[in-house]
C-alpha cells in the first residue's frame, strides 16, 4: 500500500494557486458573466439607460439574415484555414526532416512568420494581392485571372484564407516537426526493408502516429480561426465586399463598436462562446476516439 503523502503546510498550497485562480476569475469568468448579463439588456448607444428584456436579443440575432450569413462565412473560412494551414505545415515538416545539411536553419526560417502580428500579416498579403499595385496580382492578371478581392467576394475569401493560414503554418510546423521526431526510426526502416514505398510508409506508419499531434492542432486551429483572425479580417477585407468575409467575431465588433448595438453584440458573443465550447466538446467526444496514443 502506497503511503499517504501529506503537505506539511496547509495554507501554502492555496497561496500558490491563488494567483492563477484570481487571473481566471478576473479575465475569464467575470467578463463572461458580464457578457451574459449584458446580452439580456437593451441599452442606448451611450450606456446611460438599459432595460432587462430577457432573451429578445438572442431571438433578434438568430432571426437576422446577416448573422446567419456570418455563420456560413465562418464555417467556410474556419474549415479552409484549418485544412490549408495544417496541410501545408505537415508537408513542410516532412520535407524539412529530409534535409541533411542546414536542417536547423530551415526550421528556424519556417518558425519566424509566427512572430508577425496578425494585422501586419494581413497588410502584407493585402499589398501583394492588391489588384492595382500588388506583385502577385499582376502575375495573376498576366496569367489571365481577373483578380479583384475588393469587389469579388470569392477572391476576398481566398485572400483571407491565404493570409490567415500563412500566419498559422509556423505554429503547426513546430508541432508536426516535434511529432515526426518522436516517431521511432526503426519502424520506418523496417517498413522500407519490407518493400513499402515512401508514400505508403507515410500513410500507414507516420500519419497514424501523428494522430495525437494532429488532433491537438485541429482544436487549436479551430479556435484560432474563430477568434484570433480578427486582426487579419479587419486589415485585409473589413468584412467586405458585401459582408462576404464578415466572420462571427468580426460581426460582434461591427455591431458592438461600430453600430453601438451593445445588447445585440453581447448576445452574439455569448452565442460564439457557446459554439466554440460545443465544437471543442464534439472534437474531444468523437474525434479523439480515433486518436491512438502510442
Amino acid at each position: 500500500m502506497t503511503p499517504r503523502v501529506v503537505f506539511p503546510n496547509k495554507i501554502l498550497p492555496y497561496l500558490l494557486v491563488a494567483p492563477q485562480l484570481a487571473i481566471t476569475l478576473v479575465f475569464f469568468y467575470w467578463p463572461a458573466g458580464q457578457a451574459l448579463y449584458q446580452s439580456m439588456l437593451r441599452e442606448d448607444p451611450f450606456g446611460l439607460k438599459s432595460r432587462f428584456i430577457w432573451f429578445d436579443n438572442f431571438r433578434r440575432v438568430l432571426a437576422d439574415p446577416a448573422y446567419l450569413n456570418s455563420i456560413k462565412v465562418t464555417v467556410i473560412f474556419s474549415i479552409a484555414t484549418a485544412v490549408v494551414a495544417m496541410g501545408v505545415a505537415l508537408l513542410l515538416a516532412v520535407m524539412a526532416e529530409k534535409v541533411i545539411r542546414g536542417k536547423g536553419f530551415y526550421r528556424t526560417l519556417m518558425i519566424w512568420p509566427y512572430a508577425v502580428a496578425p494585422a501586419i500579416a494581413g497588410m502584407l498579403f493585402l499589398f501583394m494581392f492588391n489588384p492595382s499595385i500588388g506583385t502577385l496580382a499582376v502575375l495573376l492578371r498576366k496569367a489571365g485571372v481577373h483578380w479583384d478581392p475588393l469587389l469579388n467576394g470569392t477572391h476576398a475569401m481566398i485572400l483571407l484564407v491565404i493570409a490567415a493560414a500563412w500566419k498559422q503554418i509556423s505554429y503547426n510546423f513546430l508541432f508536426f516537426v516535434a511529432g515526426l521526431q518522436a516517431i521511432p526510426k526503426t519502424l520506418i526502416e523496417a517498413a522500407a526493408i519490407d518493400g513499402a514505398g515512401e508514400t505508403k510508409r507515410f500513410w500507414t506508419i507516420v500519419f497514424p502516429l501523428l494522430a495525437p499531434t494532429t488532433f491537438f492542432l485541429l482544436v487549436i486551429n479551430t479556435v484560432y480561426a474563430l477568434f484570433d483572425t480578427f486582426g487579419i479580417v479587419h486589415a485585409v477585407t473589413g468584412g467586405g465586399p458585401g459582408k462576404a468575409t464578415e466572420t462571427l467575431v468580426y460581426k460582434v465588433y461591427n455591431d458592438g463598436f461600430v453600430n453601438l448595438m451593445l445588447g445585440v453584440s453581447a448576445a452574439e458573443s455569448v452565442i460564439l462562446m457557446a459554439i466554440v465550447i460545443a465544437l471543442t466538446a464534439v472534437q474531444f467526444r468523437y474525434i479523439e476516439r480515433k486518436v491512438h496514443y502510442g
